[in-house]
């Protein structure tokens, strides 16, 4: 369970050349622009690929609810889920018949869960060589433990807000790194409750 962990919630930076930091307003002004998005999205699917540090990579599709609920549903050759319902994040390895969770507080995917967080108080611009993206980090200070997650968004008009997640890197306590990239994202599509659920292999049939 302990290396699907790694492969879920660890997330390795994306490769960017730092630049001088943009003027404080042009970076409250796209601060607020991703609120904006992340507000204005209810639900969206995607197709994802998900590489940890040691280049493994697997892909799958991706579900997304907000409030609080997301679903990682990995290829048919990959035993494993991640699912968050709305208050908790769990990880189930069906190889080993193992479930483990945790309150979404906890990880740094509740940034992109709870859209109703005020992101200039624990999140700010990165800047990158590609003007038509924007990169976000997040973090606790005060939770390290927590981990955190740079999120790179697309200038694309069309999208809600004029943004479309492209995807996001997570690096946990340990350092473990991981990067999530999204294709085929599609905003605010009925999504049921009901893909949120997941069997519990540890329950007798």
């Amino acid at each position: 369970m302990k290396r699907f962990l790694t492969l879920a919630l660890a997330a390795a930076p994306v490769t960017l050349t730092a630049l001088a930091p943009a003027p404080l307003l042009a970076q409250t002004t796209q601060l607020a622009q991703v609120q904006q998005h992340l507000r204005a999205v209810g639900t969206m699917t995607a197709d994802f690929s998900q590489t940890d540090r040691r280049g493994q990579t697997l892909s799958g599709e991706l579900l997304l609810k907000r409030p609080g609920k997301i679903r990682f549903q990995y290829g048919r050759n990959v035993p494993m889920l991640v699912v968050a319902n709305g208050k908790h994040l769990t990880m189930v390895d069906y190889q080993v018949k193992q479930v483990q969770s945790w309150p979404i507080a906890n990880s740094p995917l509740s940034v992109l869960l709870n859209p109703n967080q005020d992101l200039s108080r624990f999140a700010k611009v990165v800047p990158n060589t590609d003007p038509r993206i924007v990169m976000v980090e997040a973090r606790d200070s005060k939770r390290p433990e927590f981990g955190r997650i740079t999120m790179a968004f697309a200038k694309v008009p069309s999208a809600p807000a004029g943004l479309m997640l492209q995807g996001w890197n997570m690096v946990d306590a340990q350092n473990n790194r991981t990067t999530v990239k999204l294709s085929n994202q599609r905003f605010n599509v009925a999504i049921a409750d009901s893909s949120f659920r997941y069997v519990d292999p540890r329950k007798k049939r």
